[in-house]
């Protein structure tokens, strides 16, 4: 009897033992509610589209609703404070673009500190960034652009979904690779931009493939190229404007996920593995490349210092394109 007693006890304390490990693992009950996902743009922008896709099937993988909260403006750090100050329980997540890493030198006040504050998760897509203009332009090409804004310097507009935006520094780098003069017309997002570009109001936009494909389809804006590093899988007979004859134009635009930075190495670990699941199946794949969306995975430590390189790299480009946010 004695000795059944003490098997019991002994089953008892493993018992409770395990449930105490369990309660001390903030991962091993996570994810048991709703989570926010914020947007730092406006709906309809290539970043909100791609955070939809994505966040449907990966809250249908956790078995949690995901609820999509646009928080636009000021280059995308608004957004990125709220996610940065909310609690780093794995409930609240950052979906931003590229941007991401311009902001650390265009916005010198932010409330938070990009590298220290915030911890990315990895990539969800790279998405290049097309030179579109209006048909009733009357330019069908690169050189043909370059020559008409040579012959009235100054005179070229081109438009971005904000100041310091992604948009922007894919413009700037174009524009000085080309030797142009231009005036820069910042919009509050992609929406917004594609509306004067249509109409003829902006000259340029390199708008996000996914924003821009049905309207090149359409026959409402032409393509004059891709501002990416290689040519986009949603119009390979577009070249790059590096094949087109700018040097050193080239911008890779990309959307990723973040989370605040204390958030629990297991709820990471977590996240990412769901979101990578979620990014390779076969069907979020095909939707994706449909939108000129191409995978660029990574770990959260190799995604933590791919964005310590760009904010320098982009350090860089802002001073010399001397671009200014006010």
């Amino acid at each position: 009897m004695i000795m059944i007693r003490n098997v019991l006890a002994l089953s008892l304390l493993a018992i409770a033992a395990n449930g105490n490990a369990q309660s001390s693992d903030p991962a091993a009950g996570w994810p048991n509610k709703t989570l926010r996902v914020v947007v730092p743009f406006t709906p309809g922008s290539a970043t909100d589209a791609v955070a939809r896709i994505v966040t449907e099937r990966l809250g249908t993988q956790l078995g949690q609703t995901i609820v999509v909260e646009n928080r636009p403006g000021a280059g995308g750090t608004i957004g990125m404070a709220v996610v940065a100050k909310a609690n780093p329980d794995g409930y609240t997540l950052l979906v931003h673009s590229s941007s991401y890493t311009v902001t650390p030198t265009t916005y010198a006040n932010t409330p938070y500190d990009t590298v220290r504050d915030l911890s990315g998760i990895t990539p969800l897509a790279n998405l290049p960034n097309v030179l579109v203009i209006a048909p009733s332009k009357g330019i069908r090409s690169v050189k043909e652009l370059i020559a008409s804004a040579k012959a009235k310097p100054g005179s070229l507009s081109y438009a971005s979904a904000g100041a310091g935006s992604a948009t922007q520094l894919n413009a700037e780098r174009f524009r000085m690779g080309a030797g142009l003069e231009g005036t820069h017309v910042p919009f509050k997002g992609t929406p917004e931009a594609l509306t004067d570009i249509i109409t003829g109001r902006i000259d340029i936009y390199f708008c996000p493939v996914i924003s821009v494909l049905q309207f090149i389809k359409d026959g409402r804006l032409l393509g004059l190229a891709v501002g990416s590093t290689k040519r986009s899988s949603a119009l390979p007979d577009l070249q790059t404007t590096v094949e087109a004859g700018v040097p050193n134009s080239d911008y890779n635009f990309w959307v990723g996920m973040a989370v605040p930075s204390k958030t629990p190495n297991g709820v990471i670990s977590k996240l990412h593995q769901n979101t990578a699941k979620t990014l390779q199946a076969a069907d979020i794949t095909e939707r994706m490349a449909k939108l000129g969306g191409e995978q660029m995975l990574m770990t959260p430590r190799e995604f933590d210092a791919y964005i310590k390189n760009e904010i320098s790299i982009n350090a860089a480009l802002v001073k010399a394109a001397k671009i200014n946010v006010n």
